[in-house]
């Protein structure tokens, strides 16, 4: 009988939201990765790799949908422990991978992680865990120094590597959740505008940070070093226009714009579907994040609190990604390696965002199993 009740409660809008999102990124990077196929050897090679990490992503997504979340809330103090072991073990020489003037990767032999996108799913269990604990006492100041302390050590970590990315993601869940949570306006306005302090200094004391800034309000004024990617995306964007120019007719991923299949690769959605294939895709990806968000809102109406924060948690780690993505590939944003959810190439990224999705499942599944 609960069994009937848990597959009756499964959110079948969620998972065909999900699949479009994957069928999609799993098309585009087959067309973007053209050419870093021809120069891997094999005609196949990306779109090989990027059906293993769907598969693996399908196969994680009913793991944690079947996943009690009683353990997770268990384990949330150790979550918050391994995320930190994890941002330390990436800056060690010899455990640490660098890639790209990063140190972000963990070698594993047989292959690595990425040690920032995992942290970010413990931190959401460790946030969960704690908001459930604490949520009524947020407004005392000993309570709300906490999580905002634990979010100043992962993100100085971070910057280690450096990932201003994830960082700026990191912040804006532990925004987000603060503001979930009721903390008074006063104490959220002062952290809010500290945050944006440091974040601006980070920016004027990396000149790299700066050029990106520079070429963010006039990439033409760096055309050839840190504009050269926006001005290549904007370029796919008008050769796009309404209906794009048909899939696998694009131009600027041939060894134009850089990272076409991965980080870029909305600019690729736009030259080949055209602006009503980049609305479809925002639509999609909104009303996934949407549905997240009311999952957990009717978890805090039953006052499954835990379940509820984690959601909450999953759909800013979603929604928030998606926003800056787009808004990097169109030119609102400063240029920022993030990665578009379950379109993008890119194995850890794709993994975690299925990690995240089969918590919300599951705290839709505990809501009528209950």
């Amino acid at each position: 009988m609960r069994m009937r009740l848990m597959e009756q409660s499964i959110d079948h809008t969620m998972i065909a939201l999900w699949a479009a999102l994957l069928c999609i990124g799993f098309v585009m990077v087959a067309s973007a990765s053209i050419p870093l196929d021809a120069d891997a050897g094999s005609s196949y090679h990306y779109v090989i790799r990027h059906s293993a990490y769907i598969f693996l992503g399908m196969i994680l997504v009913v793991v944690f949908a079947l996943l009690p979340l009683s353990i997770l809330e268990k384990l949330h103090r150790p979550a918050l422990l391994i995320a930190i072991v994890l941002c330390v073990m990436v800056l060690v020489p010899g455990i640490g991978l660098v890639g790209g003037g990063s140190r972000r990767w963990i070698n594993l032999g047989v292959g690595s992680i990425q040690a920032s996108e995992i942290a970010k799913v413990l931190l959401v269990i460790y946030f969960a865990g704690y908001f459930a604990k604490h949520g009524s006492a947020i407004t005392d100041i000993k309570v709300l120094s906490r999580p905002i302390i634990v979010t100043a050590l992962i993100c100085i970590l971070l910057l280690l590597e450096p990932d201003f990315g994830t960082v700026v993601i990191i912040t804006c869940v532990t925004t987000g959740m603060l503001f979930l949570c009721g903390a008074r306006l006063r104490h959220f306005v002062v952290v809010g505008l500290v945050g944006v302090l440091l974040l601006a200094l980070l920016i004027w004391v990396e000149p790299y940070r700066k050029d990106r800034m520079i070429s963010f309000l006039d990439p033409w004024s760096l055309a050839q070093t840190h504009g050269y990617q926006l001005i290549q995306a904007l370029i796919a964007f008008g050769r796009g226009d309404l209906f794009g120019l048909g899939l696998g007719e694009g131009v600027q991923k041939l060894f134009y714009l850089p990272e076409a299949h991965n980080d870029f690769i909305f600019a690729v959605i736009a030259e080949e579907l055209g602006l009503v294939g980049c609305f479809f895709v925002i639509a999609l990806l909104l009303l996934l994040t949407l549905r997240i968000l009311k999952t957990a809102r009717f978890a805090m109406q039953e006052e499954r609190y835990f379940a509820a924060y984690l959601s909450y948690g999953a759909g800013i780690i979603i929604g928030m990604q998606s926003f800056i993505n787009i808004g990097v590939n169109t030119g609102v944003l400063p240029t920022k390696g993030l990665t578009l959810p379950f379109i993008s190439y890119g194995g850890n990224s794709l993994l975690v965002c299925s990690v995240l999705l089969g918590f919300v499942l599951r705290t839709g599944m505990e809501r009528h199993s209950t």
